[in-house]
């Protein structure tokens, strides 16, 4: 396996605080020679475990950048038993232009494990796959809606085979304290960041904070709030991590509970997150801008459960997703 094209101006390894960059080399018409950076920050102090803590997987999904850039500028050494990575925007480009893809198109969240001579969210994710990743006991992935959906603000989780490593996951997950938990399946496609540190066999902590392209004051308490309990959970940050027992866990491992627009028009949501649903209840209607004698298509409930997420952009092509749905589960079930 050849060496990574990538340049890393800190020690990953050196103890103390350190802030750096990532370069990824690219070209263009107006710098042939050149490389984006992404920053990424150490912070290390005596034994204990790392944690790996990112943001930006998506580049309108600020929510997480924001928790991350604070950590990254806050944590001090004093603070910290064993080592805490931040990256906390990893597409930095497509964070500039607030769009979820590279401008290459390339979706980060569907690079790994990456490739040393692939284009360049390839080249990143090999970075990550060889060199992060390895090292942490704890990955931190934080995402949102986005644009395009307004997901309820919770923590979520993959149910991974190893009985140990989902206790520890669910764990984590809790540990971030919101009022849902959801428990998701990959219906986009393969390559995800999360499953190749779960294949590592790290304990992988992920979220949807909210979305819709509009981030509250109380989305972002709850993204710093609960990353600074997770790491506490993990025993890297003093002090003692905060327990909940109210919190509900949503399970969206049925297919069904992904609605898709089946056709192209202006989506009309009849529900919001957190909202209970019934099996065929209408969820949400499409609209024909070109067509206003045509009634509106309606898109129902395929199971019985409680609202996770719901589109935000009113323009709609068929596929799209519109709605999200999981079904209440006791913790105890998981384990």
């Amino acid at each position: 396996m050849s060496d990574s094209p990538i340049g890393c101006t800190i020690d990953l390894g050196g103890d103390g605080r350190q802030v750096g960059r990532l370069q990824v080399p690219r070209s263009s018409n107006t710098a042939g020679w050149a490389s984006t950076h992404v920053p990424i920050a150490t912070v290390a102090n005596g034994s204990g475990p790392t944690v790996l803590v990112l943001g930006g997987n998506h580049g309108d999904e600020y929510e997480g950048q924001v928790a991350a850039l604070n950590l990254a500028r806050d944590l001090r050494p004093e603070q910290v038993s064993g080592r805490v990575i931040v990256v906390p925007v990893l597409s930095m480009d497509a964070s500039k232009a607030g769009t979820r893809l590279w401008p290459s198109g390339a979706n980060f969240n569907r690079s790994f494990p990456g490739s040393t001579d692939g284009p360049a969210n390839e080249q990143l994710a090999d970075f990550l796959t060889r060199y992060l990743i390895p090292p942490a006991d704890v990955v931190i992935d934080m995402h949102s809606g986005g644009r395009s959906t307004y997901f309820m603000v919770c923590s979520h989780m993959h149910v991974v085979e190893d009985a140990e490593q989902r206790r520890r996951m669910l764990e984590g997950m809790l540990a971030w304290n919101t009022d849902f938990h959801f428990l998701y399946i990959d219906v986009a496609g393969s390559g995800l960041l999360p499953v190749e540190a779960e294949e590592q066999g790290k304990v992988v902590v992920t979220t949807e904070l909210g979305g819709g392209g509009h981030v509250t004051a109380d989305t972002h308490r709850v993204a710093q709030d609960g990353l600074a309990n997770v790491l506490r959970w993990a025993g890297v940050v003093e002090g003692d991590a905060v327990a909940r027992d109210d919190a509900v866990i949503l399970d969206g491992r049925d297919p069904r509970n992904y609605l898709f627009a089946p056709e192209s028009g202006v989506f009309e949501a009849l529900v919001d997150p957190g909202t209970e649903v019934a099996a065929g209840q209408p969820v949400g209607r499409l609209h024909f801008i070109e067509r206003p004698d045509r009634p509106p298509e309606v898109v129902a409930a395929a199971l019985a459960g409680v609202v996770c997420g719901i589109r935000a952009i009113s323009t709609t092509a068929q596929g799209d997703n519109v709605v999200v749905t999981g079904q209440p589960i006791d913790r105890s079930a998981l384990l």
